[in-house]
């Protein structure tokens, strides 16, 4: 696990500024994920309990999002400088450096996580471990959000994203991944994205028992 983190850490160091321009938009172009999201705040209010981790929140526009839309939010990155970048731009919010397989939060204790394309670059067998670390955070009725790049094949698909490896998903292996965690998938959304690379963009819905 380490050498690919530590490839992908560096990977987004170095690209922070770039990325912060093309991505910290607030989703205003990005309707399906907008209301994705939006539709994970509603619930996780629903829950009573407003604290959510943005897992991966590289420059902190969707931690900020969170925010706006009256939850508790938080972000944490494996990189550095997007956490810097992130403290700049969003100075009233809470944002550190974290390893997805080691969060820094307490047993039970979020309402909800966000984990917006942040898993993509993690070789398909150390997902489990990853998603097991956010059931071991998140509180009985918690929600978890994930989107990722999804295939219509029967497993992963390795390809060359443009700051690090990465992996596109059939929605139903990483659907059964989330049952494997203890999670209950209760709603996906597929669109195609109409991207050079042909992926669809995949958003799935579970809820900690």
């Amino acid at each position: 696990m380490t050498e690919h983190r530590d490839e992908t850490r560096a990977a987004y160091d170095g690209v922070v500024e770039l990325y912060a321009s093309l991505f910290a938009d607030r989703l205003e172009t990005h309707p399906f994920s907008r209301n994705m999201i939006g539709t994970f705040a509603e619930l996780v209010h629903g829950t009573g309990n407003p604290r959510v981790a943005d897992v991966g929140c590289g420059p902190g526009h969707l931690t900020a999002m969170l925010h706006e839309l009256g939850l508790d939010a938080f972000g944490l990155d494996l990189s550095p400088a997007m956490v810097e970048h992130a403290r700049r731009a969003h100075p009233t919010l809470r944002f550190d450096e974290a390893r997805m397989e080691a969060l820094p939060v307490e047993n039970a204790a979020l309402g909800g996580i966000l984990a917006h394309y942040s898993m993509i670059h993690t070789p398909p067998d150390e997902v489990p471990a990853l998603l097991a670390e956010q059931v071991r955070v998140l509180a009985p009725g918690g929600l978890l959000l994930v989107s990722c790049f999804g295939t219509d094949g029967p497993e992963p698909i390795r390809f060359d994203h443009k700051v690090a490896p990465a992996y596109s998903w059939p929605a139903d292996r990483f659907a059964e991944l989330l049952t494997e965690a203890g999670l209950v998938p209760f709603a996906r959304l597929l669109h195609d994205p109409a991207t050079e690379r042909g992926f669809l963009d995949t958003h799935l819905l579970a809820r900690r028992p």
